[in-house]
């Protein structure tokens, strides 16, 4: 089987959607592409990043504080730049606890407690 990622979801409470769209649209400055028709009514957004897609769903029922180490991660280009952008817009940095040689990373939460890595490999050999 010849397989291929086509999105990640994740989800966070009703009542945080507008600060998750907020966090994705505007901190990580990811482009909104439009819902099918028949998605529309359910809230959340699609984000395209290149060849991949982030669905933001809505799940209720989720617990305010969900410190699971499942996440989502995204490599760029400059890390120092990446975190400063991240604590201008008042988001909590959580470092490193398990370093990875060749790798710099951090991580931060989005409004719905979803962990994300943000890493930039130190080498052009990875």
């Amino acid at each position: 089987m010849n397989a291929v990622i086509h999105h990640v979801n994740v989800t966070v409470p009703r009542a945080l959607e507008a600060e998750a769209k907020h966090f994705y649209g505007v901190i990580m400055g990811m482009t909104e592409v439009p819902k099918p028709e028949e998605s529309r009514g359910r809230g959340g957004a699609w984000y395209q990043l290149g060849a991949l897609q982030l669905h933001l769903s809505i799940e209720d029922g989720l617990g305010a504080d969900c410190p699971s180490k499942r996440h989502v991660c995204y490599t760029v280009a400059n890390l120092a730049a990446t975190e400063q952008k991240f604590r201008g817009a008042g988001v909590e940095i959580l470092p490193d606890d398990s370093p990875t040689p060749g790798w710099s990373r951090f991580y931060v939460r989005d409004p719905g407690g979803n962990r994300l890595e943000i890493a930039q490999a130190m080498s052009d050999k990875l």
